[in-house]
């Protein structure tokens, strides 16, 4: 008899219902013959602007990353969103539709064996992609659960390949004020600028983020790449990313220089360390409005808190 170790966060997924209009390529083509299946395809719409990426997608779900809530409603989750770059109210996924996201090109440097850059799609291709359904507590204290697609941030290190220096890695968003006028407010410390430790980044949660409900990212969730680590708080969580940087410091982040009394470089989330205007100990569910607790670690203490157990004098939770 197989015994399966169920994770602790893999409880039933309530009502979380997959979108009805999800369809399966590889089915289609399991059900026509050679020139047929050639004319279905050619027969669809276009999606994306044929978007080498939308052909990707959906991918299949790792059924390991479950949750104990419905997941956000796809429009809910499209509206309500932080993205300094475009404005600082929740309403930014007009004006971060002017991002073009196609070429993009992403660098990986730093303490590497060979430093590349490389076209967003050629660095997807390269990636194992699949699904994962993750919770995100914003510090703002209000929260979602979303389906991403992505893959795990440790086939990236794997592919840069660190040298024995390396014990951060650094993750910065693009630098364009053509695109993003807010880049030309004093006072910011653009580029966003964000960072992990190689253990954090190595760890079976970090993931990179190029899809949400089975499609291409859209501009404001941070296309065409972003990362998602969800035992933190969502500013953590970079958008846009241009360039992963393999580094012996510690990088300075973005609100950390904005405001490190109120920000620090760990941001994990606990509902008994307060930010210092407003409790964490619940959080808003977006689109519900019901209040729930905070977990620690946003939840996913078993598979993270091992990763802090000897740093001291530090305020890991803020």
């Amino acid at each position: 008899m197989n015994i399966v170790k169920r994770r602790r966060w893999q409880v039933a997924e309530s009502a979380a219902t997959p979108e009805a209009l999800f369809w399966d390529r590889r089915a289609v083509l399991a059900g026509f013959g050679g020139l047929a299946a050639g004319a279905a395809l050619m027969a669809r719409p276009a999606r994306a602007d044929d978007d080498p990426l939308a052909r990707l997608l959906p991918a299949k779900r790792n059924e390991a990353f479950k949750l104990d809530r419905p997941l956000t409603p796809e429009a809910d989750n499209a509206s309500y969103n932080n993205f300094y770059e475009f404005g600082t109210s929740k309403s930014v996924a007009g004006a971060a539709k002017r991002l073009k996201t196609r070429p993009w090109q992403v660098t990986i440097d730093g303490l590497v064996e060979a430093p590349i850059t490389l076209d967003f799609t050629e660095l997807v291709q390269k990636m194992p992609l699949e699904e994962r359904l993750y919770r995100l507590r914003c510090v703002e204290a209000w929260s979602m659960t979303i389906p991403w697609t992505g893959f795990a941030l440790a086939e990236l290190v794997k592919l840069a390949k660190p040298t024995s220096g390396a014990k951060y890695l650094k993750m910065q968003t693009f630098m364009d004020p053509s695109q993003s006028p807010y880049q030309r407010s004093p006072g910011y410390p653009w580029p966003y600028t964000e960072g992990l430790t190689l253990a954090e980044a190595t760890n079976d949660l970090a993931f990179i983020a190029v899809g949400a409900y089975g499609k291409p990212l859209p501009n404001q969730h941070g296309a065409p790449l972003r990362l998602a680590v969800p035992w933190k708080y969502g500013f953590k969580s970079v958008k846009s990313i241009v360039r992963f940087t393999f580094t012996a410091e510690r990088p300075k982040t973005f609100w950390e220089q904005l405001q490190d009394s109120e920000y620090g470089f760990w941001a994990n989330v606990n509902p008994e360390v307060s930010h210092p205007r407003w409790s964490q100990a619940h959080e808003r569910v977006l689109s519900t409005g019901e209040s729930v607790p905070t977990q620690l670690y946003n939840g996913y203490a078993a598979e993270v808190a091992h990763l802090y157990k000897d740093i001291k004098g530090e305020r890991l939770f803020m």
